[in-house]
């Protein structure tokens, strides 16, 4: 049996036909009725605007790993050698010899100390007057901090700070929700660089000087957008670490030139402080330039009384700098009991 269509003429000659075998109507007809039940299913349960924001939510949860992940990108801690290259080949590339430049310093060269000066006889090109001008600016900040007279104070580059920051940190490998302590960490030279790429409220420090901690909190977490981050910054000098929180552990905890101007017995009694503080096995303690706290003592003793602690020497490291000729030293420790 078939199934017959004929053209509209009337013409015996002209009649022409479509014949359809039965298996193949059912076929395109079994076809047909698929398609539109799943068009049907697709329009019924679709909601355009929920399905946007789902596909959106959903590549956000892939792009930092999953909805119990870090809220942040993997950030890269230190620069490649590509980096390297690109900044070498812009330079190159825009004609840039800085000994063509000594003599150029800006539009109106000044020192900090003529800055300073300038800061207190005219207050700024523009400036309000009277009672008007404590009624604009939400922290007052000293002439001498804006000025950056405080950079000047670690008998080094202020750049150097970066360099530790990318040393521990990878030597730690540590992520964005790792918890770090400084102990001494003055006007924020190195801690900027970790309350930056820490979660908020994971960078701790110990800092005795008013001075340091006046341009870290006055200028340098204003100044650089950090404020948002919530460092806890404690002002101490007897290695009490008890504002911190007694349930805090660390994955870092670190004094840079801090311990070598302590009496020994004082770092001692810091370290017995900080062991139970420290996260086990992959928790690092590092301590710049040299341990004479230890070596005092001699080898043996040294390595008996850290034991005693639950410490393990883990031994000397150096790091380069990125822009000026120096290195530094570490000496790394780890705790190896729970």
């Amino acid at each position: 049996m078939a199934f017959f269509s004929s053209s509209s003429s009337s013409s015996p000659a002209m009649q022409k036909g479509i014949f359809v075998s039965m298996p193949v109507l059912v076929l395109t007809v079994s076809f047909a009725a698929a398609v539109i039940f799943l068009l049907s299913s697709s329009l019924s349960s679709c909601s355009c605007p929920e399905s946007l924001s789902s596909s959106r939510n959903d590549a956000v949860e892939a792009s930092v790993g999953g909805s119990g992940g870090d809220l942040r990108f993997e950030e890269r801690i230190s620069p490649t050698q590509e980096d390297i290259e690109w900044v070498r080949d812009l330079i190159r590339s825009n004609g840039l010899h800085m000994q063509k430049n000594e003599l150029r310093k800006g539009i109106n060269p000044r020192t900090r100390d003529q800055q300073l000066a300038d800061l207190k006889q005219y207050k700024g090109i523009s400036h309000y007057e009277g009672d008007e001008a404590n009624n604009h600016t939400a922290l007052p900040c000293p002439g001498e901090l804006l000025v950056e007279q405080h950079h000047s104070n670690y008998g080094e580059p202020w750049a150097g700070g970066r360099d530790v920051f990318e040393f521990l940190a990878e030597s730690s490998n540590l992520k964005p929700n790792s918890r770090v302590l400084e102990i001494g960490c003055g006007t924020l030279r190195v801690g900027l660089h970790f309350i930056r790429y820490l979660n908020p409220q994971h960078f701790h420090c110990l800092e005795k000087d008013e001075l340091s901690l006046m341009a870290a909190l006055r200028y340098e977490l204003p100044s650089q957008g950090l404020l948002h981050k919530r460092p806890l910054i404690v002002r101490g000098d007897d290695m009490e670490f008890s504002k911190f929180g007694s349930d805090t552990t660390y994955d870092l905890i670190y004094a840079s030139a801090v311990f070598l101007h302590m009496p020994d017995k004082l770092v001692w009694t810091g370290l017995e402080r900080l062991v139970d503080k420290l996260k086990p096995y992959d928790g690092r303690i590092f301590v710049s330039h040299n341990v004479k706290f230890c070596s005092r003592l001699g080898q043996d003793k040294c390595s008996q009384k850290l034991a005693s602690l639950g410490l393990e020497y883990l031994g000397k490291q150096t790091h380069d700098s990125l822009l000026f000729n120096h290195y530094e030293i570490w000496f790394g420790f780890r705790r190896f009991k729970t």
